[in-house]
């Protein structure tokens, strides 16, 4: 079920999977939105509750004016007020990696686990291929055909406006947000308290496999390092074994 909120005068959209279970908050990577959790949600049901947030400049959230580290986590922190949940666990893909991580970091009174997938505590993002994205297409065929093999990641976010085909996201919005996720995080990312799980997928062209052996060793025993075989979204390439061990990493520390 779609639902919406409130927070500093813009309108943010969330994806509430529904069911019996406890709630887990997902939050998407760039170029993506909360449907992209929709299979995730299907199969930790009915223990857990996938609530998914579209941040901001993404799906049916509003556009912001700005994109920083601290306005990424107040939306965070929103939605979970919003909600009127107690500790939640938390999970983040790439840009929402950071973000979820950053929330847990700082608020870590709201945050009961973390699963972190395939993003770094230094991050140096290139937004070249954003830059190379084409703004519209006159058809969704037509889109698809101009993506080539990126398609399948991005359709989640596909739509039709008056000029013909495109993305749910702003261009020029990505490439703002993404330049103020470079940098370096390790400060928060040591000072997570929570059980962890970090995900890495190995063929993956964001996350190296010592920076994540790395950002293990730094956390101690409280943190886990996964690999699977899969590139940087690993939730699109390796969904079964994705989902399998996201659930066990939440039944024993959550």
């Amino acid at each position: 079920m779609r639902e919406y909120f409130t927070a500093d005068g813009r309108k943010l959209s969330y994806l509430d999977f529904g069911g019996p279970g406890r709630p887990l908050l997902a939050l998407h990577g760039h170029y993506n939105e909360a449907s992209a959790f929709a299979p995730l949600a299907e199969a930790l049901a009915p223990r857990w509750r996938v609530i998914a947030l579209d941040q901001r400049g993404h799906g049916e959230s509003d556009r912001a004016p700005a994109y920083g580290r601290d306005d990424y986590v107040s939306d965070v922190v929103a939605l979970h007020r919003h909600l009127g949940a107690g500790p939640v666990p938390v999970l983040g893909h790439s840009l929402g990696g950071v973000n979820a991580y950053q929330f847990a970091a700082r608020h870590p009174d709201r945050v009961s686990g973390l699963i972190v997938e395939d993003i770094g505590a230094a991050v140096h993002c290139d937004w070249s291929f954003t830059t190379r994205l084409p703004p519209t297409a006159p058809s969704r065929v037509a889109l698809v055909s101009a993506l080539g093999a990126a398609a399948p990641y991005l359709e989640c976010s596909f739509r039709q406006g008056d000029r013909g085909w495109g993305f749910s996201f702003g261009i020029d919005d990505t490439v703002a947000s993404q330049k103020a996720l470079n940098g370096d995080h390790w400060d928060d990312w040591t000072a997570v308290s929570c059980p962890t799980l970090l995900v890495h997928g190995t063929e993956s062209d964001e996350l190296t496999a010592d920076h994540a052996r790395d950002m293990v060793a730094r956390r101690g025993r409280r943190t886990r390092l996964v690999e699977l075989p899969a590139g940087h979204v690993v939730h699109h390439d390796a969904p079964e074994r994705f989902a399998a061990e996201v659930g066990a990493f939440l039944s024993e520390a959550c």
